[in-house]
């Protein structure tokens, strides 16, 4: 194995700094020989916070004890997680965006104070992989993605159940159309256990995604996190780490501006997260490499819909696994000429090569995953919306609806609350366009997301009925007429900020159009009359994100100055 980064420092090589350097390890239990060995970072998620995180610390072990066995030292540190699930419609959900910042500090500043020669990443819930993966960038050196692992659906009256059922149940409870004892028992059976959210929702799209890129291993972005596969993909994804560390393969090498749109064109295969916009635009960022948001719409544009996955679908990702996982769904695209097949992955084989074995065609016996000639839609689903409510861009998420074109009435709110009490309180009708701002990344602070009120929409049959914008983001498990990430926000005098209760507004998926249709001398008068609100935070993380934070259009990163 070559010389660790370790040893190649000279502040711990030379003379009388050494011996003070080696004392920490001695206490530690390491032996001299030890310090021949590669020092192997092992950021670890665990927490009892949630569901998505509580059934790491068996893959940390297994890493752990993969790195020791083969021949690295681990060097165990911690990452902390927020739970969106949980942290929904509430203040806390402010923190979510905050902590894939913090989760990305966490790794490169333990990574590079600590000199370590690669990194294991292992993580559930949402923000994890964001973070963690913007964290081995800034770091660069050779690192690999382990995920939690998917969670497998509850069960109720012989229907599978997952955390989206439990957000539609209150909605549906609200329009009289569910029982409180009904809510109650959907509650307690949605989440059978540990593992991240079932569907292609966020964790999923980005643990798909990173497999896509190369950063993780094959298959292991939808196994589920209770299944003995999981833990043995974690030893494995150890060993292979050792090996790029020997061949001295690093994020960058394998992070380009080909393996993103790899990357890319999975999510939109696969029907994934609006999120994945937000946080691809910030892990290019993280690498250097130049990728914008009309990227994903030229993406689109080619790429089409081949997976029945929930939100907007029928299947989970455990029923995705379970018919070839994302190398089937890579293989079909490939064979269309949608993937570029010479893009490196951490196993050190390209992207071509990794898939040769993988059948051309999925199971006949199937629906999950359907042949390119059969898509669900031509297109893909994440679909970027300009015009003067959003000239910086914003993401709409097209799949399940039957026709993706509104004009209505604005109804206007300044907070998440207000508008979800409208939703339930039977306020919003068919035809409207609901507002929802000063909710983006400066504004919320923190860009919190909406499925609070988008679960409420569904749940009350109002759907495809009633349209949402707003500058704030989307749930993974949202679906319906909405754009969210509306760019510039509202907290600096984006045009969503100039909407008035009953403006019309149009959302036209098909013309690529987000428009409020009131004259340019309105809009300019209103302007002139617009201040800006004081900052809801002070001090603290909210306050420093408010501060830093880049527009969403720019992935919302803290860094870009």
């Amino acid at each position: 194995m070559s010389t660790p980064r370790r040893l190649r420092s000279a502040h711990i090589t030379q003379g009388a700094e050494r011996a003070p350097n080696r004392s920490m390890y001695y206490a530690m239990g390491y032996t001299e020989e030890d310090f021949s060995k590669p020092m192997v970072g092992v950021a670890n998620g665990y927490s009892t916070i949630t569901p998505c995180n509580s059934g790491l610390q068996k893959l940390a072990d297994a890493a752990i004890n993969a790195i020791e066995t083969n021949g690295g030292n681990a060097q165990v540190f911690g990452t902390p997680t927020v739970s969106d699930g949980m942290a929904m419609g509430t203040e806390g959900m402010k923190y979510s965006l905050v902590s894939r910042e913090v989760i990305s500090d966490c790794v490169e500043t333990c990574v590079q104070g600590q000199w370590m020669d690669g990194a294991v990443v292992i993580g559930g819930c949402d923000k994890n992989m964001p973070g963690g993966m913007m964290g081995m960038l800034r770091a660069n050196v050779p690192s690999i993605y382990v995920y939690g692992g998917t969670i497998l659906p509850g069960r109720l009256n012989g229907q599978d159940l997952n955390i989206v059922s439990v957000f539609e149940a209150v909605g549906e409870n609200a329009a009289g159309r569910m029982s409180d004892d009904q809510l109650k028992e959907i509650e307690k059976h949605a989440i059978p256990g540990c593992g991240s959210c079932g569907g292609m929702y966020t964790a999923n799209t980005m643990s798909s995604a990173f497999e896509a890129m190369g950063m993780s291993l094959p298959y292991s972005s939808t196994m589920a996190n209770v299944e003995d596969e999981k833990t043995e993909s974690a030893a494995e994804s150890a060993r292979v780490l050792l090996k790029a560390i020997e061949m001295d393969l690093k994020p960058r090498d394998i992070v380009t501006r080909k393996s993103i749109e790899n990357a890319v064109s999975v999510i939109m295969a696969t029907g994934g997260s609006t999120n994945a916009v937000l946080h691809f635009l910030a892990i290019a960022h993280a690498a250097d490499v130049e990728w914008t948001i009309d990227d994903f719409e030229r993406v689109r544009q080619r790429v089409p819909v081949i997976c029945d996955l929930k939100p907007s679908g029928h299947y989970l990702a455990i029923d995705l696994h379970r018919v070839g996982g994302i190398p089937q769904v890579m293989k079909l695209l490939l064979n269309a000429g949608l993937l570029h097949g010479d893009c490196i992955t951490i196993t050190g084989q390209t992207i071509a090569e990794m898939l040769a074995d993988v059948p051309d065609t999925p199971p006949a016996d199937q629906d999950v995953i359907r042949t390119i000639d059969k898509a669900l839609y031509a297109k893909g689903h994440l679909a970027i919306l300009k015009g003067n409510l959003s000239p910086g861009g914003a993401v709409a998420k097209i799949t399940g609806l039957k026709n993706p074109v509104i004009t209505g009435p604005a109804r206007v709110f300044d907070d998440e609350q207000s508008a979800l009490k409208a939703i339930l309180d039977g306020k919003i009708n068919a035809g409207d366009v609901m507002v929802l701002r000063y909710l983006g990344p400066k504004g919320g602070p923190g860009m919190p997301e909406m499925l609070a009120p988008t679960g409420a929409l569904i749940g009350a049959g109002l759907g495809d009925s009633v349209g949402l914008i707003t500058d704030g983001r989307f749930s993974g498990g949202t679906w319906g007429m909405v754009v969210g990430h509306v760019c510039p926000e509202a907290a600096v005098g984006g045009t969503i900020a100039l909407v008035e209760e009953g403006d019309s507004i149009t959302i036209d998926a098909h013309q690529l159009v987000l428009q409020l249709n009131v004259s340019d001398d309105t809009l300019s008068a209103r302007r002139a009359n617009w201040k800006a609100p004081e900052p809801r935070y002070m001090r603290g993380v909210q306050a420093k994100f408010a501060f830093n934070a880049s527009p969403a259009s720019s992935g919302a990163v803290l860094d870009a100055f």
